[in-house]
This record gives structure tokens, sequence and C-alpha cells, in this order.
């Protein structure tokens, strides 16, 4: 498979490049080729100049094509930390290619007036595509177009190039001159031809709860996919002793063709396994093959048995299989094979969808790892069972719902509570005779996030279907008018108009937004301006909204455009002494400050890490000193949450050596204010005047052992 890396910046204060039309074009391109399973596209938006090197080793990409604005001599214009302007010279972008000239073949740079750093470039690169002279949009974005479609049909370098002009001719642009290549020598388009299916050798990752049955039929499906020819991953067996397993995990994801995910009740509750679907579904919506494939298997957990929140949104519409008993292995092995052999998706029709209903927690059932944002229609008071209240942000969040085109923004890390306070507000409201809908960006396709327009008509259905509305957008959507206006209209003159009562509207996740700056700041710019209009009466009144993010907002937005520093603000605090003395009594359990001390020394008032441990301790699982002592270890009560961190640090090399540095020392460490700020988005610091340090104390065991190893 040959990878294209997609590398755009528009830095803040220069003009706007057509970046969104330029990666869609490229990908659709491929996507028509009949190669098109044979190429995958990352794109990375925004890049910064300490990006290069990361992302360069972390994608090994074959082809790495830059869309920016060019500076001649000056060099070519990435962003800084702040999103401004910062150049990269011909001299540095030669040296970075250096690095990497074993596997880049061809580096295309779409910039105005970047012939010399692609003379630099070639020094070490066989290919590179540059621009002699400022090149408009049109026909730079349509050069790429004949380009890439040229290189999914097995032409050269250089026949490619030769259709990226023409097309520019053919769209009677005079800039077909503009674009310039240096070619070492005539250069084939290198790649393997897919073998038959009979004969393809497939990669399939298992992922599975490393106790019985779970870990057994696990080895008994690697032992008979190894034995058929195929490629099977299982950690037990294939990570090595000392190895980096979250690089090993990484790229063996990324290698995969299937995932097969056996799913039992415990695993449900896993953070990791979460974790795992989550970055299969981030894989599968980059790719053009949509790989790896998820073939979800029932380790005695049925069907209608229910699912965390963020699991049942990316699995809902996946065909799965029932395991009961060693008497359906052979049937269900035959079954994967049969898969494999053919390359195909099992695809499950209208009828086949299976309902399955939202998990709720209970003394008998592990805590879950992703909370619910609505409460399930009639378990509210089970649903409750352990939520606890800190006032008096539900009396104020409560009061706040009920006044006309309100909107509440509530900040916190992840697993502090966002989204059960915002489920509990949207009760309350739906109480009080509001609709109400919540939306998640979690569970939303990435190609939902290509452009502004493509958002934005997403977002219309998406509040439409959940009001059970038709879908209208082909009606409203008018050409002549920009994709913002055609979105406020759908909302005014449809979805407000066609009901009576007022539309609480909870968006969960929005931090997913701010990764793509070209869309959040118009996006968030039309929720201020909405709540502003509700100021002045008429149909506007009628909207209610809540913001649930965990990051701090860094995209430049203007300050009378930002709804984040408009409306109720919510910060959520950790657990108390009161509340987590409320919360033992909740789980039947009789204990004094002392042990409440003890458990906070170690996770303060972290409400899931509370509630597990708890948990734990009332099934009489463990004691809290048996507890106490394994914490900060992957075999402890916690090592699935600490893995998970540190799953994901690995994938952020700088936040990974700022941890390191944090925790091996006992006094506040200063870093830079966006590495601070990013991990305390991520809950594992806490700020300190300018300085930070861990949170709690299993973080800073736990990443001290880690980072040993960094």
């Amino acid at each position: 498979m040959k990878r294209i890396l997609i590398l755009t910046a528009n830095p803040k204060n220069t003009s706007r490049l057509r970046l969104d039309e330029e990666v869609r074009e490229i990908q659709a391109a491929l996507d028509q080729s009949k190669q098109r399973d044979e190429f995958e596209i990352i794109t990375r938006w925004a890049v910064r100049v300490d990006d290069l090197q990361p992302i360069l080793l972390d994608r090994n990409p074959d082809i790495v094509h830059f869309s920016a604005h060019g500076g001649g001599s000056q060099g070519l214009a990435l962003e800084d930390e702040l999103g401004q302007m910062q150049l990269v010279s011909s001299t540095a972008l030669a040296g970075l290619f250096k690095l990497f000239k074993a596997k880049v073949e061809c580096v295309f740079l779409n910039a105005c007036y970047s012939e010399e750093q692609a003379k630099a470039i070639h020094q070490h690169i066989n290919c590179v595509v540059g621009m002699n002279q400022a090149i408009g949009d049109i026909a730079a974005v349509k050069f790429a177009k004949g380009f890439y479609r040229a290189i999914a049909t097995d032409k050269t370098y250089k026949e490619a190039f030769e259709f990226g002009c023409n097309l520019i001719d053919l769209q009677n642009i005079p800039e077909s001159s503009t674009p310039v290549i240096k070619l070492k020598k005539p250069t084939q388009v290198k790649r393997k031809k897919a073998v038959s299916a009979s004969t393809k050798t497939t990669r399939v990752f298992i992922s599975y709860r490393s106790q019985s049955p779970d870990r057994d039929l696990a080895q008994q499906f690697f032992e008979a996919l190894t034995a058929a020819g195929h490629e099977a991953f299982m950690a037990g067996e294939s990570i090595r002793l000392g190895e980096n397993w979250p690089e090993r995990i990484d790229r063996e994801l990324e290698q995969s063709d299937y995932f097969l995910l056996l799913l039992s009740q415990k695993s449900a509750t896993s953070e990791m396994v979460t974790e795992e679907v989550r970055r299969v579904k981030q894989l599968q919506d980059a790719r053009l093959n949509h790989k790896p494939v998820i073939l979800p298997i029932r380790i005695n957990f049925p069907l209608n048995s229910p699912l965390n929140y963020d699991l049942r949104g990316y699995l809902q519409r996946i065909q799965q299989r029932e395991w009961k008993s060693s008497a359906d292995t052979p049937k269900i092995l035959q079954e994967i094979l049969i898969v494999l052999a053919e390359s195909h998706e099992p695809s499950l029709t209208e009828e086949e969808l299976i309902t399955t209903p939202p998990a709720v927690e209970s003394l008998e059932s592990p805590p879950l790892p992703v909370a619910e944002p609505e409460l399930p229609e009639g378990q509210v008071d089970l649903a409750s069972l352990f939520y606890v209240e800190r006032f008096p942000i539900e009396f104020d969040c409560y009061e706040a719902i009920l006044k006309p085109g309100s909107l509440i923004r509530i900040k916190a890390p992840r697993q502090m509570g966002k989204t059960s306070l915002m489920a509990r507000i949207l009760h309350r409201a739906s109480q009080q005779g509001s609709l109400i809908v919540s939306l998640s960006f979690q569970q939303a396709d990435s190609k939902v996030f290509a452009d502004l327009e493509q958002f934005l008509r997403w977002f219309c259905a998406s509040v439409g279907r959940r009001l059970r509305l038709p879908n209208r957008l082909a009606d409203y959507w008018d050409d002549i008018f920009g994709s913002k206006d055609n979105c406020t209209a759908y909302f005014e003159e449809y979805l407000l108009a066609q009901i009576s009562e007022p539309l609480a509207l909870g968006l969960d996740e929005v931090d997913l937004v701010y990764q793509h700056p070209e869309i959040a700041s118009d996006f968030f710019g039309l929720l201020r301006a909405w709540h502003e209009e509700a100021k002045n009466g008429g149909i506007w009144k009628k909207l209610r909204l809540i913001i649930a993010h965990s990051t701090e907002v860094y995209i430049p937005m203007n300050i009378n455009q930002s709804p984040f520093n408009v409306g109720l603000s919510i910060e959520l605090p950790e657990f108390n002494v009161e509340q987590i003395q409320d919360l033992t009594r909740r789980h039947g359990l009789n204990w004094g400050s002392s042990q409440i001390e003890q458990l906070m020394a170690m996770v303060g008032g972290h409400p899931y890490l509370v509630r597990v441990a708890l948990y734990r301790i009332a099934r009489q699982a463990t004691t809290l000193e048996e507890l106490l002592k394994v914490a900060p270890t992957d075999a402890g009560p916690f090592g699935d949450h600490l893995r998970r961190h540190w799953w994901n640090l690995k994938q952020h090399s700088d936040l990974a050596m700022a941890m390191k540095q944090i925790v091996a020392t006992s006094t506040p460490v200063q870093l830079e204010p966006i590495q601070a700020f990013k991990l305390k988005s991520m809950g594992l610091v806490e700020l300190e005047s300018n300085n930070v340090l861990p949170r709690f104390n299993l973080y800073r065991q736990y990443f001290r052992d880690r980072a040993a190893s960094l």
C-alpha cells in the first residue's frame, strides 16, 4: 500500500487557501480509481514546524504533499504554536528529507514560489514537484487532481506531472507552465500487484481480555489463523518482554486488514478495548479501503446486552456473532476464514440491525468508562444511583437551561462527569417541557469534517433526525448563499419553526471540532451568533445550548464571535471528602475519614477512579490496603485507565517527554504553556501558578516507571 501524507498550513494573517477543496479533490481522484485500495491518504491540518519530524517518523509515507503558502527564497510557510506563520528554509527542508530518503519517493510542494525548495529537496529525493511563481487556488487544485488521478492508474511521476499540467489547460487557465518537476530518473509508481484472494496473506489483530474463556478462545483463533497462512497478532503471543507495547499496538493496528474483537461482559467496560475500537474507526475513516474491518464476537454476552455509549455507536451497524460454548468455535472460525479468503466486509440489512440498550451502572456491574449523554428512558433512578451532585453546579445549570436562548459551557478532563451532568440538564429541560437532542462529535465519521459545508449539513441533518423531522436539506440549502447562512435558515425556517416547544441541544466532545480549525471558528461563531440573536426575541429564544469540552480553546477567534466567553461557565471540580463519604455509603461501606484520606492520597477526588476503587472493595475483590499497593501498576484496578493514558501520551512524543520531566522530581516544573494546558486537559497534571505537577500520586508513580524507558 502506498501512503500519501498531506500536510496543510494556512497561518493566521495570511490569505485563505482552498485547502479543504484540494484535499477533497485528491481523495476523489483516488476514490475513482480501480486500484483505490492500494492507497492510503493521511491528512494533517494546521501543521507546525515541530510536527514535521514526528509525523514523518510515525507515518512513514511514500509521497509527501505540502499545501501551503510559499515564501520564495525565504522558505515554506508553516505554523508556530500560536498559529502564526513560521518559515522553513530550503536548507532545513533538504536536511529533513535527507533523513527520510530511504522511504520517501516524491515530495509535492503545492505552494507559490516553491521551486527553490524543490531544488534543495531534490538533492535527496528522486522526484520533487514545485512552483516557479505564484499559482492560483483553482490551478493548484486542478493540477493536484490530475497528478493523483494519474498516479492511481500506475503512471510514472513524470507522466502524472504532465496529466496535472494538462488538466490546468483543459480548464482554460493560463498557468500550466507554473508547476515544475525535478527528476533524477524516470520513476514508476512502485506497487506490488495484489495476489489472488485465495493466496493473499491477511493480517488480523485479535483484541481480547486476558482471562478465560476470552484468552483461551483468542489462542485458538490465533493458532488456526496462523495455520491457515494468515498473520495474526495476539498481545500475549506477539509482544516480547520489555518491548515498547504502545508503539507495537499502533503499528499492528495500522498494518491489519481485520480487527477480531472478542467482546465479553468485562471487556465491554474496558477503557483499552473502547480505545482500540476508536483507533480502528479512525483508521477506517482515513483509508480508501476502510480497513481494518471489525469482526465482533460476543463471548457469553448476548447481542441485546448493554454497551457503553461509544462502543454502541461504533458497533451498531456491524454484523456480530455470538459464542456460547466451545461447540460454537469451529463454525465461527470457519466463517472468519471465509471472510478473510474473500476479502470482504460482512454487512447488515436494515432488518438485521441490532438495538443495543444503553448500559446502566449498578452495584453488580463495573463502572462505565464512558457516560450516556441522555438518561435512559424509564431508568432515571437507576442511572442516578452513583451520581454525586456538586452543589451549586447542578442547581445553577437547572436554572439556566430554562431561560430562553441560554448557553451553558461545561469544561473538565475526561471522566470527570461532563457528559453525566449534561444528561441531567437535558433531563431537567425535558421535565419542564423542552424537546431535547444530544450530539456527540465522537460518533461522527471523519469525512464529516472534510469542509464546513459538509459539516454543517451533517449537523442540521443530525438534529433533524433526533427531532424525528423529515430531512429537507434539499429545500433549504441554496448554493447562492454560504453554508453558514444555509445552516441558520434551516434552523430558523424549518427545525425551530416546526416545533412549539423549546429545544435544549447538548453538544458533547466538541474538542474534536478544534482539530479542524478551518471548520471550528466558523461553527463556534455560528453558535455565538444564535445565542446573541435570542436576546432580540423571536424564534431563537427556543434554542438552549449546552457545550461540553475537555481542552482549552486554542483556535483563533474574535472575542465577540466566540461562544466560550458568554453564558454560564462550569468547570467541574473533583469530589471532596464529604462527597466521597456519601459515595462509600451508597456502596454499602462504613468508612471513616482515615480510609477516605488514604484513597484520596492515591487518586484524589477523581470521580471515575474513586468509583472503580469502591466497586472493587464493595464486591470484596480486594481490600483498601491491597488496592493501594498495586494501584500504580498494570496489574492493579486502574491498569486499564493508566495504559490508555500512556498509549495516548506515546502518540505525542513532546507530551510524553514533558510528563517524564514532571514525574522525575517532587517539585513543580515549568513547561511550555501549550504543553501544560494539553496535559491539564488530559487530566494528568494540575497547574500551580506557572508551574505543573502530577495530578495524583497514582500518575506520578505509574508514569515515573514508564518514562524511564523513554
